[in-house]
């Protein structure tokens, strides 16, 4: 009988043990399944030295990727494989690289019909082009992009600063090449406008379609991260009560939120138009050792009338057809089966969403009513509403207010 009983036991352990190794290996090969498709570095630097050593791009930080090699790929940060992050070492420097491995895509309003297609790479503007042939060419691209605007030939002149990465006072054909690649990414127009404001990450360098900008020490609005594996695991609610316990102290947080507004106000019919964020997500946005907010990502931050060409006349069954990303959100005109161009949410109702529970939490109690009351009235903010950019000033600022009068008197400030 025992001897029964051991054996039973024995089969037992060993069906437990091959259980675990089975288990423990299969998450294995998909962690690396995973990290393989969408850790593809390598392939990317591949083709930017490849194209650089035959001379077709050139770039401020083509020689230290690809001859000196003082430009280090670091840990995957990427979240898609067309789009490849990581943390960079420039020398004494720490950074993010950014790569497009293949075409941007053309808001594809979270549908996926088209099979990938690899990039086609540099093949503008061509050999004989000359620099004012360019400035024509880059003109164009933008009067497409952002509409009329009366400062479009100061973006270019911008642009053409930016592209002469050696600073000898020209744009070779190989830089214009890298330049124009780049300017095909929203996030890297973006970013060249905005480079004079704070809440912006400064570019550090760019090779081809590459580019390189600060590294900000915290990359969300929270103070945690998990393997995904966990994530997985982790039921959605209790994941946001988890996101609350780690943020910074209230004044902190509050000082982040400001800079988030005045992020907004930067894109609110600026100089350059109007940008309208479409993925406000927390993990979008990073803030720095003194608690200043800088935006980590900006890849579904797009021209308002670039969004209104690419989705008037799409075909639609309901409203749910007509989003891209998952915020910028149009109605479909149900009598012409078609999206509408209007954009239902302005960019503040969506910050102010994703600050409700953040900045409420631990919220001082002699203004969390006053402050609460401000939150919903942004949240209730509609495009379509008369006189809606005197209601996003007016709500905007008095926000802003609110915070600042509260932490002003503060180290955080």
């Amino acid at each position: 009988m025992a001897l029964v009983r051991f054996s039973y036991m024995r089969m037992k352990y060993l069906f437990i043990s091959w259980l675990v190794v089975f288990i423990g290996s299969w998450v294995m090969y998909v962690q690396y399944s995973t990290y393989t498709e969408l850790c593809r570095g390598h392939d990317c630097r591949k083709i930017i030295c490849d194209k650089y050593k035959t001379g077709v791009i050139d770039g401020s930080a083509c020689s230290s990727l690809c001859a000196k090699e003082t430009l280090y790929f670091g840990k995957c940060l990427s979240t898609k494989p067309s789009n490849q992050m990581y943390l960079g070492i420039w020398g004494n420097l720490q950074g993010v690289i950014k790569c497009q491995m293949e075409e941007a895509a053309q808001l594809d309003f979270g549908t996926d019909p088209q099979p990938r297609k690899e990039i086609i790479l540099f093949d503008k503007p061509t050999r004989g082009t000359t620099v004012e042939k360019f400035k024509e060419m880059v003109y164009g691209f933008f009067k497409a992009k952002l509409g009329e605007q009366g400062s479009l030939s100061e973006l270019v002149n911008i642009i053409l600063s930016f592209a002469d990465g050696n600073k000898d006072g020209r744009v070779s054909l190989p830089e214009a090449k890298s330049a124009w690649a780049l300017l095909q990414l929203d996030e890297f127009l973006l970013m060249v406008m905005l480079q004079d404001k704070e809440h912006t990450p400064k570019l550090m360098g760019f090779c081809g379609n590459l580019y390189v900008i600060e590294r900000v020490e915290y990359t969300s609005l929270y103070g945690i991260s998990l393997p995904w594996i966990i994530e997985l695991l982790i039921p959605s609610g209790f994941r946001r009560s988890m996101d609350q316990w780690f943020t910074p102290s209230w004044p902190r947080k509050a000082k982040i939120a400001i800079g988030l507004l005045e992020f907004v106000e930067d894109i609110f019919h600026g100089p350059y138009g109007n940008f309208l964020m479409c993925d406000t997500n927390a993990r979008n946005l990073g803030y720095n050792d003194k608690y200043d907010l800088k935006m980590m990502d900006m890849r579904k931050i797009v021209p308002e009338m670039n969004l209104k060409e690419m989705i008037k006349d799409r075909p639609c069954e309901s409203d749910m057809d007509c989003v891209y990303g998952t915020d910028c959100r149009t109605l479909c005109d149900q009598s012409k089966m078609r999206c509408t161009t209007e954009v239902i949410q302005p960019n503040l109702a969506k910050v102010c969403q994703l600050l409700k529970d953040y900045l409420l939490r631990g919220a001082p109690s002699d203004i969390h009513e006053e402050l609460e009351k401000q939150l919903y009235l942004c949240i209730a903010l509609k495009v379509s509403a008369n006189q809606v950019e005197m209601e996003h000033s007016l709500i905007l600022n008095n926000l802003k207010t609110l915070l600042w009068k509260k932490i002003s008197h503060t180290t955080d400030s």
